[in-house]
């Protein structure tokens, strides 16, 4: 435990201590201010839930960007600079390198969008907030980040740099976004199991509305789960290539 914290800790430094690290938060930070204001609040009055629910519908989106950004470099970036060897040979496991870096790339993402929390307060301000429907949202914006992340980290894995780790961790995790486009094309069986694989419309929806749904916790971290085994594996098979 004490090695993958120490690699969490040296992976959420190494983005607080490069301008991608905070590029990536300026950007979300900003992005998310203007989906508050422009498409949660908008211009015409509303009721406090849907501006809360707008809200969360919209972060999903620096979630899965942010998050696909941020792992991108955690293993194709040791592969480019050729210390991936070095760090397979210290005295850590596969599996403890992974988890190192995940929980660094998830750290950082949780911490960025932690500092958005001011926005949903502000509908206090001209309406009544439900603390639960924002506890609820920001819990589905974090399982939702921890997928993402771990499909990241799967794609920087298997990459030899860090665009093509990008395009393939975000074509994995478009793919699972559309997975609820076909379950609509699909009949039974296969509509519900195409349901269940959606990212978005079936398991993050009950969290923007207010309600925590245990199936979907067990979803994400069941993604999560996988893609990190997937990652352990990808980078054990490299080191006897």
């Amino acid at each position: 435990m004490t090695a993958v914290l120490h690699i969490a800790r040296r992976e959420l430094g190494s983005y607080l201590n490069s301008w991608w690290g905070w590029v990536i938060l300026a950007l979300i930070l900003l992005f998310d201010g203007l989906a508050f204001n422009v498409y949660a609040v908008g211009f015409q009055p509303k009721y406090s839930s849907d501006v809360l629910e707008a809200f969360m519908e919209a972060g999903t989106v620096t979630v899965m960007i942010g998050g696909i950004l941020l792992a991108m470099p955690t293993i194709a970036r040791e592969h480019g600079a050729g210390t991936l060897a070095l760090l397979q040979t210290a005295p850590v496991t596969e599996a403890q390198i992974i988890a190192g870096k995940y929980l660094g790339a998830l750290g950082f993402l949780t911490i960025i969008k932690a500092l958005t929390l001011y926005m949903p307060a502000l509908v206090e301000i001209n309406g009544k907030v439900s603390w639960s429907q924002i506890g609820a949202g920001y819990l589905g914006l974090f399982s939702l980040g921890a997928a993402v992340v771990a499909i990241g980290v799967f794609a920087s894995t298997v990459s030899r740099n860090q665009v093509l780790a990008a395009v393939l961790g975000g074509s994995i995790v478009g793919l699972l976004i559309l997975a609820w486009l076909v379950s609509r094309m699909s009949d039974p069986p296969l509509k519900s199991v195409f349901a269940y694989m959606a990212l978005f419309d079936k398991h993050f929806q009950p969290f923007m509305r207010g309600r925590i749904n245990t199936e979907s916790l067990v979803y994400y971290a069941s993604v999560s789960f996988g893609f990190l085994l997937l990652s352990t594996r990808a980078l054990k098979a490299r080191r006897w290539v």
